[in-house]
């Protein structure tokens, strides 16, 4: 379980994280959703080290965050969009991230073969397209079986048959008892993956409960047309 108290963030006169705590359980999926500008980046950054709080504590499992990187062996992250060292092949750059983390247990390549990426991983990085590179970081998330798992946008750029093998594997990994955390514009698709939802608005956390007590509680039918309402009425 991921641990949140009292975090605060500043960047400047900038205040973007403010007082959040969250508890991100074991074996469920959190969405973290919000507009531009909400502070989701910033939170994730900060349970991933990547920035330190101004204030607060952060605790993944039994590891109170201070400075210390051992923690992130446990971890997954599937940013957004990956830069990758373009004069790479795929093949070169899975075996550079093997020999850097320096795990002898057995690597997950369900999602290589499911993509079937053999054949695309003796390409160049740089020879890739942008679907390609996408499921090469999808793949590079899930590669150590890591306990944890941070999701940014992580169907961004794929086609529909690749979204849904991927969506295959989060929700195999929930049942396999992993910790998800995702972040997605797409409410069909937060709906449709997620068990808990966290509204942030301007470094606020406005909502932190099941997307079922969103959908039954506003008389909205889809999540998309419950969180727009919600935003809405939090700006009058």
């Amino acid at each position: 379980m991921i641990s949140i108290k009292n975090l605060h963030k500043r960047f400047g006169k900038l205040e973007v994280l403010k007082n959040i705590d969250l508890s991100i359980n074991t074996g469920k999926i959190t969405a973290i959703v919000g507009p531009n500008g909400s502070g989701k980046t910033t939170l994730i950054k900060c349970i991933l080290g990547l920035v330190k709080p101004d204030a607060g504590e952060i605790r993944v499992g039994d590891t109170r965050l201070n400075g210390h990187w051992s923690y992130r062996k446990d971890i997954g992250f599937m940013p957004q969009t990956a830069r990758f060292p373009d004069n790479l092949t795929g093949k070169e750059l899975l075996h550079m991230i093997k020999d850097l983390r320096d795990m002898k247990n057995g690597f997950d390549e369900e999602i290589i073969e499911a993509y079937n990426l053999t054949d695309e991983l003796n390409k160049p990085v740089r020879n890739l397209s942008g679907g390609t590179r996408q499921k090469l970081n999808a793949a590079l998330a899930f590669l150590f079986s890591p306990p944890i798992l941070i999701l940014d946008e992580p169907t961004a750029g794929l086609d529909p048959v690749s979204s849904s093998a991927l969506k295959d594997k989060i929700m195999k990994e929930k049942d396999n008892g992993k910790t998800i955390i995702l972040t997605s514009h797409i409410m069909s698709e937060v709906q449709e993956l997620a068990d808990t939802i966290v509204i942030l608005l301007e470094g606020k956390k406005f909502f932190d409960g099941p997307i079922t007590e969103i959908t039954n509680g506003s008389g909205n039918t889809t999540l998309e047309r419950a969180v727009a309402q919600i935003m809405k009425d939090a700006q009058l």
